[in-house]
């Protein structure tokens, strides 16, 4: 199974570039996970690149904020709003990395395409320019 992740384009680009090498979540999906589209959130609104998953660790924000931080591309206090009120979290650790030649508009290949609040499930391979 792949999924469409939606970021927000200034986390999206810092993944792309290896700068951000793992993105925190405050839900986990259910399902085990093959590729993660990068979705890049307004003004962008475009799948952008994907990335592979090499582990997830959960925690309190504390901990992650503490194992994480340095590889996390997100500042302090943006870390701690986003967890408020969240015992715990999870810190997906990215793997490989591939940037799109040309990013997707996802309405081109997904009937209907909503974006994402947080995530979707996407069973087919997006290989279109990758």
């Amino acid at each position: 199974m792949n999924m469409i992740l939606s970021i927000k384009p200034v986390y999206a680009n810092a993944i792309l570039s290896g700068q951000k090498k793992v993105e925190f979540r405050k839900t986990l999906f259910k399902q085990k996970v093959k590729k993660v589209y990068i979705y890049s959130s307004a003004p962008e609104q475009r799948i952008i690149g994907y990335f592979t998953i090499e582990q997830i660790i959960s925690g309190s924000p504390e901990f992650l904020w503490e194992s994480f931080s340095p590889i996390g591309s997100i500042d302090e206090d943006s870390f701690f709003e986003y967890f408020a009120e969240k015992e715990v979290g999870f810190s997906i650790k990215i793997e490989k990395v591939n940037r799109f030649r040309k990013s997707i508009d996802p309405k081109s290949i997904i009937k209907g395409f909503v974006p994402p609040q947080s995530y979707m499930y996407y069973e087919e391979e997006i290989k279109i320019n990758s």
